[in-house]
């Protein structure tokens, strides 16, 4: 069959630049349009773009534009593939001194070029490697209309995935987009040649980095001799990057400097500043205004050993904490923490002191969970209302598990929050009173065409005691707030005493459903749901709680501002405005 010698080409740099203006903003001029006749919204778009911007021409200067018009849109036309359009232009001139003379150009595209055959080969070491072969894109296949783009996005596919698996010496013994406008048929031809698969060989740390290099090397996860593949190395410099030790890192893995086929590995890290000292204000409805202050060390040792205090202060509660962690093989997610920490608390009609010692192991799981283990000793000082002033002192070993899952950590669109952790003490070890202490929560973020977020969340507690009356009020459930039941006061959901003060349930049972719909760039109008309680009886009944509100992605993190409605009085449910601050999950 003949084909025309100067439709048997390449149409790389074409098929760029079209892809390139196929996704640019309208930028027709006012003295030219083109109608293109069908529903043909993706031709007439095309078109469009290609024509240049044409300002103040005369009826002379638009014909002498004709014949370079013509031959754009016809470009544009044939990068979808419609080669033999028909083209008509006139020139329209309106009433007025002072209007403009317009250039209209008005297209029939006529029958699209077909692909006839499409002949995809990858040859050599990597013709068995389904990393490399399997699910290349679908289109163009036989039978589709021509589309430029289309063949060079499967032509640039190959070539990424065998550079990003190590095939560095690959390259296309035959690559070929043979078009024959008069038949109205294209024929694809890509035979790929891979050559051998290059290896990632020894990691070497340069000078100046200030830690044990038997350190450095648990946070490599790959061993000499294994395949290259570049999300290797881009997940090695993440995690060097992201474990708070160096303000620089630099992985070079370059084929370049390979011996038979064998890439070495250098790595420059710059280490970060020893210590850091900050402080901040917030505030939310449930505590009102909060200054907050942290010092940290980032690294105390050749080992990453690092430690930190901090400190919150509001008119209701008031802590200070600090902490010593070690890093475990691997460091960017296993630890040992060794925590102490004193809060005080005066809310509703608690008041509570306590005093805390802890260690917590960290150890992140192959699914993906991370596993917390830990053993605390605590002593809390409480009373309720006017009430006698009780000490609990607890052994409390507790064993929990958390995922999360979302697709941004600042201002997600989609994503999950799942957690469950169970601590117990028992007389006789250390304990005052014998506890099985259960929590466990789950959040849920999906958006739909975009603008349409739905937010769900569901907390369950309980805790089992031979002596209720001796659980101190930190383990005892309390719901109400920001972030449990809106439209009720912070953690004045519970049951009361005979004095009518709240001392906190035996369980929790909360949840909540939120409609988001983002009306301006960062803006999201808000309608929700919350429904809860912290109750004696699974039987008792929940409180609701309904409203709207506002949702800003601030630079600083989202705020949300709520006006809810409590719906049952004798829960001391009304109007509340709620303010509250940071990721929805």
């Amino acid at each position: 069959m003949h084909y025309h010698p100067i439709f048997q080409r390449r149409f790389g740099a074409l098929t760029g630049l079209i892809l390139l203006l196929i996704a640019a903003p309208f930028c027709a001029a006012e003295q030219v349009t083109v109608e293109v006749k069908g529903d043909y919204p993706q031709l007439q778009d095309n078109a469009q773009a290609f024509l240049r911007d044409v300002d103040g021409r005369s009826p002379d200067g638009l014909r002498r534009y004709v014949s370079t018009a013509r031959s754009q849109v016809s470009t544009a036309l044939k990068a979808l593939g419609y080669y033999n359009p028909d083209i008509e232009w006139e020139i329209i001139r309106p009433d007025g001194d002072d209007a403009l003379a317009q250039l209209k150009l008005t297209v029939e595209p006529g029958e699209p070029v077909l692909v006839r055959s499409r002949t995809v080969e990858i040859n050599g070491p990597g013709s068995d490697d389904p990393a490399l072969t399997a699910n290349l894109p679908e289109r163009p296949t036989v039978g589709n209309v021509l589309d430029h783009g289309q063949y060079s996005s499967l032509r640039q596919t190959i070539q990424n995935r065998a550079r990003q698996l190590g095939y560095f010496n690959g390259s296309f013994e035959k690559r070929l987009l043979e078009v024959n406008p008069e038949q109205k048929t294209a024929d694809i031809t890509l035979i790929y040649q891979t050559g051998p698969r290059f290896k990632l060989g020894d990691v070497s740390f340069e000078e100046g980095h200030g830690f044990d290099v038997s350190f450095l090397r648990q946070f490599v996860t790959f061993e000499p001799g294994t395949p290259y593949n570049s999300a290797m190395i881009a997940k090695l410099s993440s995690d060097l990057s992201n474990s708070g030790y160096f303000t620089g890192v630099d992985v070079d893995a370059n084929p370049s400097e390979a011996e038979d086929t064998v890439i070495p590995v250098v790595i420059s890290l710059r280490p970060r500043d020893p210590r850091s000292v900050a402080a901040g204000i917030g505030f939310s409805t449930d505590v009102g205004p909060r200054l907050r202050g942290t010092w940290r060390e980032h690294w105390i040792n050749e080992w990453g050993h690092r430690r930190g205090a901090e400190t919150e202060l509001s008119k209701p509660r008031q802590n200070i904490s600090t902490w010593y962690e070690i890093p475990l093989d691997p460091p960017m997610t296993d630890s040992i923490r060794l925590s102490a920490g004193y809060q005080r608390e005066d809310i509703e009609d608690v008041e509570s002191e306590l005093i805390t010692l802890e260690q917590q192991w960290n150890h992140q799981l192959e699914t993906g969970w991370m596993q917390t283990a830990s053993i605390k000793l605590e002593e809390e000082r409480f009373r309720f209302g006017d009430g006698t002033r009780e000490r609990t002192r607890l052994l409390l070993p507790g064993l929990g598990y958390s995922k999360l899952q979302t697709d941004s950590s600042f201002d997600p669109s989609r994503g999950y929050r799942l957690s469950a952790k169970v601590t117990g003490a028992h007389r006789a070890v250390l304990s005052d009173v014998d506890i099985l202490h259960v929590l466990l929560l789950a959040k849920g973020l999906y958006t739909v065409a975009d603008d349409h977020r739905f937010l769900s969340r569901v907390r369950l507690g309980a805790v089992a005691t031979n002596r209720f009356e001796d659980v101190p009020p930190s383990l005892r459930f309390f719901a109400g707030g920001d972030q449990s039941v809106r439209g009720y006061g912070y953690e004045s959901l519970s049951p009361e005493n005979s004095e009518g003060v709240g001392v906190g349930g035996r369980y929790l049972m909360s949840g909540s459903v939120e409609y988001q719909y983002e009306f301006i760039d960062n803006w999201r109008a808000a309608f929700f749901v919350d429904k809860g309680n912290a109750v004696d009886n699974l039987n008792d009944p929940l409180a609701t709680g309904v409203g709207a509100g506002i949702r800003w992605v601030s630079p600083v993190g989202p705020l949300r501002l709520d006006v809810a409605k409590g719906l049952d009085p004798e829960f001391g449910g009304g109007w509340r405005v709620h303010f509250s601050m940071g990721p929805e999950i």
